[in-house]
């Protein structure tokens, strides 16, 4: 299966930022993409009090409406890394869902671990202010096998991906906004940890550079094999990066350790 991954420097102009996703799926098509994968906060990238205004309805919102046509007219799967969502007068859910070839939609998957942190004199976000975290984990069945939705901070939950293999997971997905302090540290590192200790594909797509003043992402999407490689890595810019995902390669890994299958479950 063929999988893009969309780097994007997404900011507060929805309008603009859904012009050039556009762009980039299309793109994407043309170079053969079955699956493409955009990342978290997609369509408006702000202060965390800024997302409550660009929440939109799904699937009756603008932003989702524009990905059920895109996937139908080009013949792919989008993973919406997030939009935001309405939850109440005061909160959204950060949400993430697939769009299906037909245009359906699967399931919706909302953010779990909130990011609350406060790294003196260097960053300090509280997410739980403006978001409700959700409480459901979220599945995809795709062409290649199924795949577990998860958004940015999530990463550092390991217990989160491996229920997901628990339920046949072969694809983690980690769209994100990492913050470039963090991402610089820890990135790279916590993702190829997941698709090493889970045997599994994760495909992250993240925002790369200032968004808002004082404020900038990390960016350098990658698609991760289940034998911790990187296969494929965004540049340091916008676009669109391309890898194929290869079925054998989660076969092999599991076959040759079977770590999944020695779990311990009389002892921990």
């Amino acid at each position: 299966m063929k999988v893009a991954v969309i780097q994007l420097n997404s900011r507060q102009d929805k309008q603009h930022n859904l012009k050039k996703i556009e762009r980039f799926i299309r793109e994407a098509a043309t170079a053969g993409a079955e699956l493409v994968s955009l990342p978290e906060n997609c369509n408006f990238l702000g202060q965390d009090a800024e997302k409550i205004h660009s929440a939109e309805e799904i699937p009756t919102g603008q932003t989702t409406q524009l990905f059920q046509q895109l996937a139908k007219e080009l013949n792919l799967f989008i993973h919406v890394g997030s939009i935001t969502e309405p939850y109440s007068d005061t909160k959204s859910y950060n949400t993430s869902y697939v769009v299906f070839p037909d245009g359906e939609l699967s399931r919706r998957y909302r953010k779990i671990h909130l990011f609350d942190i406060d790294i003196p004199g260097v960053s300090t976000h509280k997410e739980s202010d403006f978001f409700e975290a959700g409480s459901t984990l979220e599945t995809v069945e795709l062409p290649f096998g199924k795949a577990g939705l998860s958004i940015c901070y999530d990463l550092r939950f390991p217990e989160l991906y491996r229920q997901y293999v628990k339920q046949g997971a072969k694809i983690l997905f980690v769209p994100a906004a990492f913050t470039r302090y963090t991402g610089m540290l820890h990135w790279e590192s916590l993702l190829r940890a997941r698709a090493i200790e889970n045997q599994c594909y994760v495909i992250a797509a993240g925002q790369h550079g200032t968004y808002h003043p004082g404020k900038e992402c990390f960016g350098n999407s990658m698609i991760i094999d289940p034998w911790g490689v990187v296969v494929a890595r965004a540049s340091e810019e916008e676009g669109v990066t391309i890898a194929d995902l290869k079925s054998e390669l989660v076969e092999s890994a599991r076959s040759n350790i079977p770590a999944l299958t020695h779990t311990r479950n009389d002892v921990y």
